[in-house]
């Protein structure tokens, strides 16, 4: 990740409650926890200062190389005003704030973030062996490092786009085209659409498409609930603010769940209709915990959930032969777990999905399409005949059989 204008920052205020009150008027300990949150968040601290209010109350700065950092405490509210400045890209303000809360055990944190100066940015993302894609952000609205991955949504020529570890997961422009190709073919094959488990999928686009088909239950799991959270704040699709937080008091059909997928998996009642994983991409980094969550058993731990008639449908990585071993490696997998396997590589985007049947069959998806109660945007009749039909060497790498 490069940065193209020097004159840029992220200010972050944060307020914090249910602090034990003697750790908010004790400034040798204030200032040495900020000293950490700072520095561990990646700014230079150049010097601490603490001042010491009568009857109570610390005021704490920290001069930093990027800019500064203080904390403003109210020891008979167990409360506390925090902000965190810097410019440049080096340093994270927000995971400061993060690191700062969780040193002073807090109860209650609520932040905001506002962008400073000029926020251009060039975002290199790889898309393949030695080969990449060059984004220009105009406008950082959000960006943090949770504990999971870097997060960073922002202004490209495609709208307001989501970007994890520096790869695009979804854009203002194309979004729809790529979460219709994740969910309308698995929501076609599956017998009946009335349970849904969603893996991954932060943005929340896939969790309203299921409730647009007829969903009555869509139990969505992703681990990182500051990405989920950032995607209703910042994004102009997916969940709402106000949609997310029913989501996650379990009020409606949507029931937002903060797990790690497999753990989910391992104490969920069977009965889904359709199960949908939809992770950043497959790839050989042997420290991406992710793809623990492609392999055949956590696929067959996804079908033995399933009802009767139901449907496992995965993101399956890309059909253009520069990044396709992984589209090559699912195929593999689907055919040799499932009697009935879809292909649907979209017609606008890069991605293909695999979607998997138990029972052998025809898929039937074009007669299906016109009961279905969403309808797509982007996927008719044709597309389905045109777009089910996988890239020759996909279809001639077989399916997966012990040995192979």
């Amino acid at each position: 990740m490069t940065e193209i204008g020097a004159f840029s920052g992220r200010h972050v205020l944060a307020e914090l409650d249910g602090i034990e009150p003697h750790l908010l008027d004790d400034p040798e300990f204030l200032r040495e926890t900020l000293r950490t949150a700072v520095a561990e968040a990646g700014a230079t601290v150049i010097d601490v200062l603490a001042h010491q209010f009568s009857p109570r109350g610390v005021t704490v700065l920290a001069l930093l190389a990027e800019s500064h950092a203080s904390v403003h405490t109210y020891p008979e509210l167990g409360a506390a005003f925090a902000d965190v400045f810097t410019c440049g890209a080096r340093a994270d303000p927000e995971l400061a704030v993060r690191l700062l809360a969780r040193a002073l055990g807090t109860r209650s944190l609520r932040t905001s973030a506002a962008s400073r100066g000029h926020r251009a940015r060039q975002l290199t993302e790889p898309v393949g062996r030695g080969l990449s894609r060059s984004w220009e952000v105009s406008e950082v609205l959000f960006e943090t490092r949770t504990e999971f991955q870097h997060l960073l949504i922002g202004r490209t020529a495609q709208g307001i786009s989501l970007f994890c570890d520096g790869e695009r997961q979804s854009t203002e422009a194309t979004q729809l085209t790529y979460h219709e190709a994740l969910m309308v073919p698995p929501m076609l094959l599956a017998a009946r659409v009335r349970r849904v488990l969603i893996i991954g999928s932060s943005e929340g686009v896939a969790s309203r498409l299921a409730v647009a088909e007829g969903a009555e239950i869509v139990d969505h799991v992703d681990i990182d609930q500051v990405a989920v959270r950032a995607c209703a704040e910042h994004l102009p699709y997916g969940y709402t603010p106000a949609e997310l937080a029913a989501a996650e008091r379990g009020d409606g059909q949507v029931r937002v769940h903060y797990r790690d997928g497999w753990e989910f998996l391992a104490g969920a009642e069977p009965g889904y209709d359709v199960v949908v994983i939809d992770l950043p991409d497959e790839n050989d980094d042997p420290s991406a915990q992710h793809n623990r969550l492609y392999g055949t058993e956590f696929l067959a731990r996804c079908t033995a959930l399933l009802a009767p008639g139901g449907v496992v449908s995965s993101q399956a990585g890309c059909p253009t032969m520069w990044r396709n071993e992984t589209l090559i490696s699912a195929w593999r997998r689907f055919t040799g777990a499932f009697g009935t396997v879809v292909y649907y590589g979209s017609d606008e985007h890069e991605w293909a999905f695999l979607s998997g049947r138990v029972a052998p069959g025809e898929p039937g998806l074009e007669g299906r399409l016109e009961k279905a109660n969403y309808r797509p945007e982007t996927i008719d009749a044709s597309a389905l005949r045109g777009n089910t039909v996988p890239p020759l060497l996909v279809r001639a790498s077989g399916p997966n059989r012990p040995g192979a």
